[in-house]
C-alpha cells in the first residue's frame, strides 16, 4: 500500500505490544512508534533497484526479496543498524530493543501489500508466486486515516491502547473487505453464467480508494471480460468491455521468440499474472488488463510498447500513463452512487 499506511501499521504493532503506561516508559513508546514507522516503510526501498538500460528491472524487484517473509528478521536488524544511532540511543534503548521494534514494524509491510492486487513475493526464494489477495486498494483513506490518527494518539499521549484500537480497526476493515470481495466475485460469476461463459479464471479487485466498487476480470479461452461490480446496500453490475487474450503469433507475428523484446514480454506477463492483452488503441502495445482508473474500462495505467524495427538486443519501452484523471474520477464516482 502507500507509504503512509505502511508506516502507520508498522508503528501500530510495536506500540500495541508495549505494556501499560505504568510500566512502559514514554521514551520506549516514542522509540517504538518512530522505529516501527520507519521499519514499516523500509521494504519499499526496493524502488531504487532500477536500470538505465532495462526498463522492466524495477517491476521485477519491487515487492521482491525485500517483501519475503523469510527476509523479515534480517531486514529488522539491518534497519536497526541504520536507525539505532539516530533514534534508539536517543531514547536509551539497547541495539536489540531497536532491532525488535524495527522488526515488528517491518513484519507488517509485506502482509499489508499482499492484501492488494499488485502481487507480493511472500514466499521467495522458495517460490516466485506473486501473492495478491485483492481485498483493498493501494490507496484507501478509510484504512489510513483512522489508523494513523490512533497511532498518533498512542504516540503523543503515551497510551499503547490507542495503537491496539488502530490494529483492531484495520482488522475489522479488512474483514469487511473480504466479505465485499466474495460478494463481488459471486456477482462476476453470475454475470459470466448469464452470458453463457465458463471462465478459466475470474478475479475481482477493489477500485481506487474504496471497497464498494470492484473491477471484475474473467478469462475465457479467447478473451478477457472487464466489468464493474458495486456491492453494499445497492448491488449493481456495470457491464464493460472485452479484449482478446494475447496471442503473440497472431498479434505480433514479426516478433522473434529469441529477441530481448520477446523476453521482456514474458517478464511483463509474469508481473501482470498473465492478465495481458494487445491494446486496441495502439498497435504493438501490450497492456496490463488488471489496472484502469475506471473499473469497467480497459484503458491501461501502464503498458509496454514493442517495435518491429528494434534490434535483437533492444528492450521494450515501458510507459506509465494517466489519461483524463478528472474525467475517470467522475465516472468512478457515478458508478459508486448512481
Amino acid at each position: 500500500m502507500d507509504p503512509l499506511t505502511q508506516g502507520a501499521l508498522g508503528a501500530a504493532l510495536p506500540l500495541a505490544t508495549l505494556p501499560r503506561p505504568q510500566t512502559a516508559s514514554p521514551a520506549h513508546i516514542k522509540a517504538a512508534g518512530v522505529l516501527g514507522f520507519l521499519g514499516g516503510m523500509a521494504a519499499d526501498l526496493d524502488v531504487f533497484i532500477t536500470s538505465a538500460t532495462d526498463p522492466l528491472l524495477f517491476l521485477e524487484y519491487h515487492r521482491h526479496f525485500t517483501h519475503s517473509l523469510i527476509f523479515i528478521p534480517f531486514a529488522g536488524v539491518l534497519c536497526a543498524a541504520v536507525l539505532h544511532a539516530a533514534f534508539g540511543k536517543r531514547w536509551s534503548l539497547t541495539f536489540w530493543q531497536s532491532a525488535l521494534y524495527c522488526t515488528l514494524g517491518y513484519a507488517t509491510h509485506a502482509l499489508l501489500d499482499a492484501c492488494t492486487s499488485y502481487g507480493t513475493m511472500l514466499l521467495w526464494p522458495f517460490s516466485n508466486m506473486r501473492v495478491s489477495w485483492s481485498i483493498v486498494a493501494v490507496i484507501d483513506p478509510l484504512v489510513t486515516v483512522p489508523l494513523l490518527g490512533l497511532v498518533l494518539a498512542a504516540w503523543l499521549k503515551h497510551k499503547p491502547v490507542y495503537a491496539r484500537l488502530g490494529l483492531a480497526w484495520a482488522l475489522l476493515y479488512f474483514g469487511l473487505a473480504v466479505t465485499q470481495h466474495l460478494t463481488a466475485l459471486n456477482m462476476s460469476r453470475e454475470l459470466a453464467a448469464a452470458r453463457g461463459h465458463t471462465p478459466i479464471r475470474a478475479e475481482v479487485k477493489p477500485s481506487f480508494g474504496n471497497i464498494l466498487v470492484w473491477k471484475s476480470i474473467y478469462q475465457t479461452e479467447s478473451a478477457f471480460y472487464v466489468d464493474a461490480m458495486r456491492t453494499g446496500f445497492s448491488p449493481r453490475v456495470f457491464e464493460g468491455v472485452s479484449l482478446p487474450t494475447l496471442d503473440l503469433a497472431r498479434d505480433l507475428p514479426w516478433l522473434s521468440p529469441h529477441s530481448q523484446q520477446a523476453k521482456d514480454t514474458a517478464r511483463f506477463a509474469w508481473f501482470s499474472q498473465d492478465f495481458v492483452a494487445l491494446d486496441p488503441r495502439a498497435p504493438n502495445r501490450i497492456m496490463d488488463v488488471r489496472y484502469s482508473l475506471v473499473p469497467n474500462d480497459a484503458t491501461p495505467l501502464w503498458y509496454i510498447a514493442l517495435s518491429p524495427e528494434a534490434g535483437p538486443d533492444d528492450h521494450v519501452r515501458y510507459v506509465a500513463k494517466r489519461e483524463d484523471v478528472r474525467g475517470s474520477a467522475a465516472r468512478l464516482w457515478a458508478i459508486m452512487w448512481e
